[in-house]
């Protein structure tokens, strides 16, 4: 299948954001194979990866992955963020387990002139317009958006920006994704692969590819 670029989404005048603005309201989302030369050049370890996921409706939206897809355009409205890659959408159990309904996950490939910390704070910015409040950890969510990687960037701050993420390892709702949008990505602390991380998860991870619609 074609990788995602934004070309893709200028398909009609509707959009699910804003109606001022120029993205349509069906942003397709594609199992990605390999990085693409039509959308970047950049090697999968130059990477700029943002994590996403929601596990509960908004009035305005919908269900989870129609809230995702908004986000996604609205972080692409201003013109300082181009979206290159967009994973599959994956159903993905609660970690930890938990009664909390199951989430949809993905992970998009940017480009940016951004540094790490204002395009956190872009990210926070977001969360903020479609609803997100933040209260205990591990809390069920109607959006999260994380930067996990800024290319080979290592930033440490206490009570602040954790790049790269560092549960990201360990979790099958971003590798997953990641590799969908970066094949061969090595995580810049590590030392290993997404796919030698993603061999090593424990088997107990529940997560299943979205059914496109």
């Amino acid at each position: 299948m074609a990788p995602l670029d934004m070309r893709s989404f200028l398909l009609s005048e509707t959009n699910l954001y804003s109606p001022n603005c120029q993205i349509p309201i069906e942003l397709k989302v594609y199992f990605v194979s390999k990085t693409s030369p039509l959308t970047t050049n950049a090697p999968s370890n130059d990477a700029i990866l943002i994590a996403f996921g929601a596990n509960l409706p908004t009035d305005e939206y919908g269900a989870p992955a129609q809230t995702l897809k908004a986000a996604l355009q609205r972080l692409a409205k201003d013109g300082d963020i181009s979206i290159d890659l967009v994973s599959s959408f994956y159903e993905t159990a609660p970690v930890p387990v938990s009664d909390q309904p199951w989430y949809v996950n993905g992970v998009a490939r940017v480009r940016t002139r951004l540094s790490a910390h204002d395009l956190l704070d872009r990210l926070h910015m977001v969360e903020a317009e479609f609803g997100r409040v933040r209260r205990e950890r591990n809390a069920a969510r109607a959006i999260d958006l994380d930067l996990i990687a800024y290319g080979q960037e290592l930033l440490r701050e206490d009570g602040g920006i954790q790049v790269p993420h560092p549960r990201m390892a360990e979790r099958a709702f971003v590798l997953l994704p990641l590799r969908d949008v970066a094949v061969g990505w090595r995580h810049p602390v590590l030392g290993r692969t997404v796919e030698e991380l993603i061999a090593d998860l424990p088997a107990d991870q529940e997560i299943r590819k979205q059914p496109e619609s």
